[in-house]
């Protein structure tokens, strides 16, 4: 079991949950109003005066089968839109009750 992190532009929101919808994630839970800055060129997404825009973010757990399909279809929303910003990352699950 994986446990992935989106972090996204909230303009993303609903392509972000159709690519959970294709790729049969149904469990997870979403973080609004998520502050940010990318690492390479995002500029700040504060909700404030100067940077007004703000990120959500997701996380879930799925089968290790389901990564590699919802990273590419988040890869190409990524691709489609590169001034949105967008990341996903995963780590392994130990245990899960």
């Amino acid at each position: 079991m994986k446990s992935v992190l989106i972090t996204y532009d909230q303009a993303h929101q609903d392509n972000v949950m159709d690519a959970l919808d294709a790729s049969n994630v149904r469990g997870y839970t979403i973080l609004e109003q998520a502050g940010g800055r990318g690492t390479k060129t995002g500029v700040p997404h504060l909700g404030s005066h100067a940077w007004p825009s703000m990120n959500s973010a997701i996380i879930t757990m799925v089968e290790d089968a389901q990564v590699t399909p919802l990273l590419n279809r988040l890869h190409q929303l990524d691709i489609d839109n590169p001034l949105l910003g967008l990341r996903a990352f995963v780590w392994n699950i130990e245990q899960c009750i």
